[in-house]
């Protein structure tokens, strides 16, 4: 952030996991600042074993940044299996492997 110009506090930025092509990038709560892109890994495979290496590489621990992602990052994350998830919402317990009723049910569960 110095090279930046910019006071650092890790209050005020997120940072934002895009699993499609691994990319890492800080932004601003506000949007006062330009994103700050961390890490970027074309070839990774996407398992738990190297999203740990990445937050492992760019000290995640370090800095306890809020976590951004899809659903997939958040799976990847709470070590939930990747793909046909039966129950992947806690609130709705809509069943994903379930293909023909997909668009039809129209009356779900309280």
């Amino acid at each position: 952030m110095e090279v930046l110009g910019h006071e650092y506090n890790p209050h005020q930025w997120r940072l934002i996991i895009v699993l499609l092509k691994v990319k890492v990038v800080l932004l601003h709560n506000r949007n006062r600042f330009s994103s700050v892109p961390l890490a970027h890994a074309a070839n990774m495979k996407e398992s738990y074993e190297s999203m740990k290496l990445l937050l492992g590489k760019i000290k995640y621990d370090k800095f306890k940044w809020k976590l951004c992602g899809d659903l997939k990052v958040v799976a990847l994350l709470l070590g939930m299996q990747l793909g046909y998830t039966k129950y992947c919402c806690f609130l709705c317990k809509w069943d994903s492997r379930d293909k023909k009723n997909h668009y039809v049910n129209k009356l779900w569960p309280k």
